[in-house]
């Protein structure tokens, strides 16, 4: 049986309401080229930051990961001649933030920085306004609260720090106090307070010397700062990530000649008689006349430079170097120094000294009307006589101005007009005119003290040379130093030089010991010690008010070294301006000169030598002075005069 063929099967008819799919490939194709756009934006993206930019992301994420803080030197110590520290360094601490750690994102309160203000300001002792401005410094990441901190004060800020965190785990509070950080900044301290002030200066607050040696040595006492960077996270540092340190490097030891008791003798001793007397100031010196170096150099009044920013600018610095007055008859002994050097008279010399003497366009007087005097040079300047000076000097030259130029030689000599080489800051050198420039009155005047000016240091050095057998050495400061690497190193010591031979010196030294020793005529009487020879003497000269410029008021001073025979230490005094008892040399600085003499030799252990003092003869008979006379008895016109040491005050020198 045979089969019919098959038929294909009819297409089905689509019908209106059928749905059909579309191809997906469009949509394939589409999300495929957003997400490749996507992607080329990361892959640019990424290429920007890990190639282009990369240098720049680095150093963005280093500056906020990691932190760069600076580490003080040590400032050198400042000691006496014993190793007593004058000025030291104590632990201390710079109070320093991070503002962006102030934010809310960290601390969770939007005021972080005014509540950790008001809790900083009690214990810094700073204005809490100030504070909260300095925590929210914008774009910073390092801001100052307060200098020079206690560790106290730091231990203080931990408590409160742990105090708050405690709270914020117990969920009752917020740390506020996370950025907030110590850096280490010694603090300057000056165990005696106000002792030898004048001379050490003191640190400002930036750390550097303002004054004194603090400010001469700055760059050997301040040292090296360091510096250290290391990783942090949330205000802390990160105990296991490197670090970069940079240690500091310490400053210099400096080892002064100052002795601390010697020091504080001086001191207390011109404060009491500035204050006895009324007076502007005042200063005392004491030196070794071996060594040239500085015992003591106290001035009155003087300042506490722990307090430098309250005391009054005028009081900061050292006047014993940087006042310059006119010395009075304490200068005698350099005229008298050049007499004898130059042979013209000796201490035997017999000088007629009249009630007057007229030269140039005035008259010269002593410091009292007297008649005639018959006295030997050693009693001219036992009497502090200025017009037996004047005729004394004129032997110097067979002119005036021959006499001008050799005087002067001396006193420059003697370091008069110099710098003492202390380098000292704001020191003076003095004013000494050259001798072709002296006016009239000034041909004379200098010979016995007035129209020159000198420092203390300047008239204490005269008096060493002349203990010193006439050997100047030039004053100093300082004896050694200590570096950083603990190597102790001697301070250079300055070449003696021979002003005048040792006879001369000696001679001179037994003239100086009868101003003291002579019962009748010697002016020095009160600088007598016990059991020791002393060679002294007064000055009160007319005083150059430094605001006027004019004559007003007194210097009064007394200068002397002691033992006499076996020369150890010397000491000058100076008193500016005494308003209240007497003004004179002998009765002012008098008492403190031997007050301090005796501490002073007391403290070094110098024995009395066991000799009496000597007085050399200091008057003669008239009628054994007709040959040596040189000078004319004159009454003449009171155009000037002196006062004790001191020029009459009614018609003052124009100088």
């Amino acid at each position: 049986m045979s089969r019919a063929p098959s038929r294909a099967p009819a297409p089905r008819r689509r019908r209106p309401d059928d749905l059909r799919l579309g191809s997906p490939r469009p949509r394939l194709r589409l999300v495929s080229l957003a997400l490749t756009l996507v992607m080329l934006v990361f892959a640019a993206r990424l290429v920007q930051v890990q190639v282009v930019d990369a240098a720049a992301y680095t150093e963005h994420a280093s500056s906020n990961r990691y932190v760069t803080v600076p580490l003080a030197a040590q400032r050198g110590d400042i000691t006496d001649r014993n190793g007593t520290a004058l000025a030291t360094t104590v632990d201390a601490y710079d109070i320093i933030a991070d503002p962006t750690l102030f934010t809310r994102d960290i601390t969770g309160v939007d005021d972080a920085p005014e509540q950790a203000a008001a809790l900083l300001a009690p214990i810094l002792g700073e204005d809490e306004e100030e504070l909260a401005g300095l925590l929210a410094t914008p774009d910073s990441q390092y801001v100052l609260l307060a200098r020079q901190q206690t560790p106290q004060a730091w231990r203080q800020i931990t408590d409160l720090r742990r105090a708050l965190a405690e709270r914020e785990d117990a969920g009752t509070g917020h740390q506020v106090l996370t950025g907030v950080f110590r850096e280490r900044n010694p603090k300057r301290v000056y165990p005696g307070g106000d002792l030898a002030a004048g001379v050490l200066g003191f640190v400002n607050g930036e750390g550097r010397g303002g004054a004194g040696l603090e400010a001469q040595f700055d760059k050997e006492l301040a040292g090296q700062d360091g510096a250290i960077r290391y990783a942090q996270s949330g205000g802390r540092r990160v105990p296991t990530a490197d670090s970069d340190e940079q240690p500091p490097v310490p400053g210099t030891d400096m080892e002064l000649t100052l002795d601390r008791d010697i020091q504080w003798a001086a001191q207390r001793a011109i404060e009491a008689q500035v204050e006895e007397s009324a007076a502007d100031g005042g200063y005392v010196v004491v030196q070794d006349v071996r060594t040239g170096e500085i015992l003591a150099m106290a001035n009155a009044p003087g300042f506490d430079p722990h307090d430098y920013a309250r005391t009054d600018p005028a009081l900061l610095g050292n006047p014993a170097l940087q006042d310059a007055y006119e010395p009075g008859s304490t200068s005698k002994v350099i005229s008298m120094a050049a007499v004898l050097q130059e042979g013209v008279a000796s201490s035997g010399t017999h000088v007629t000294v009249p009630n007057r003497l007229p030269r140039a366009d005035r008259a010269f007087a002593d410091d009292r009307d007297h008649e005639t005097l018959h006295l030997t040079l050693a009693g001219v300047l036992a009497r502090s006589s200025n017009i037996g000076t004047i005729l004394a000097v004129e032997r110097l030259g067979d002119t005036q101005a021959e006499a001008n130029e050799v005087l002067h030689s001396y006193l420059t000599a003697f370091g008069i007009g110099r710098p003492t080489g202390l380098g000292f800051p704001g020191e003076t050198r003095g004013i000494l005119a050259d001798p072709e420039d002296w006016n009239a009155s000034q041909q004379y005047t200098v010979a016995f003290g007035q129209g020159l000016s000198l420092n203390a240091v300047q008239a204490a050095s005269v008096y060493s040379t002349v203990a010193n057998g006439g050997m100047r050495i030039a004053p100093t400061l300082i004896r050694g130093t200590t570096g950083a690497d603990g190597r102790y190193e001697p301070w250079p010591r300055p070449e003696p030089d021979r002003v005048i031979s040792k006879g001369t010196a000696e001679e001179l030294t037994a003239m100086l010991e009868t101003v003291v020793a002579d019962d009748e005529l010697g002016t020095g009487k009160i600088a007598r010690i016990d059991g020791y020879r002393v060679a002294g003497k007064t000055g009160t000269s007319n005083r150059v008010d430094p605001e006027t410029g004019r004559y007003h008021g007194y210097t009064a001073s007394f200068a002397g070294f002691a033992p006499a025979d076996d020369p150890r230490i010397t000491v000058y005094c100076a008193v500016q301006n005494p308003t209240r008892d007497s003004h004179s040399g002998s009765q002012v600085c008098g008492p403190v000169f031997k007050e301090v003499m005796e501490f002073s030799l007391k403290s070094l252990r110098v024995a009395p030598t066991g000799a009496e003092p000597q007085a050399l003869p200091a008057t003669f008979e008239p009628e054994d002075s007709a040959a040596d006379t040189p000078g004319t008895p004159d009454a003449g016109d009171p155009g000037q005069a002196a006062d004790g040491d001191a020029p009459r005050r009614e018609n003052d020198p124009e100088e």
